[in-house]
């Protein structure tokens, strides 16, 4: 089964540490979604073709290009998904770019219900 053929809204997650990948796929899965990881926007990028229904999880901080790159690729390759970036410490100014580019972010580490309530709030949006 490829991403494109799951059924229920497609969680795709890209972050390179590993302990946070199980973490969120377990805690997303137990949500009721479909979580699809990758360790890098390259291997998310060369994956085709993408969910139609779903949500971006993106790290910031990624090997290679960073989340708000990523996402600025997948817009123009017109994957318009609703996105969230997850990141530490985000400074002023990575707050307004992601403010341009209509992307919330929560901040790491994730021990809140905040990422969850965020999925939830942007597949709602987009499927009205």
């Amino acid at each position: 089964m490829t991403v494109a053929d799951l059924r229920r809204p497609a969680i795709l997650l890209v972050e390179d540490d590993p302990a946070v990948v199980n973490a969120l796929t377990f805690s997303l899965e137990l949500e009721g979604f479909e979580v699809c990881a990758y360790a890098d926007g390259e291997t998310l990028l060369a994956s085709t073709p993408l969910p139609t229904r779903g949500c971006l999880v993106l790290d910031y901080n990624l090997p290679g290009i960073d989340g708000l790159d990523l996402l600025e690729r997948l817009r123009a390759a017109e994957v318009n998904l609703p996105a969230i970036l997850i990141t530490t410490n985000p400074r002023r100014a990575l707050r307004a770019q992601a403010a341009l580019a209509g992307v919330q972010i929560i901040e790491k580490p994730l021990l809140t219900d905040a990422l969850r309530d965020s999925v939830r709030n942007a597949l709602g949006a987009a499927t009205h």
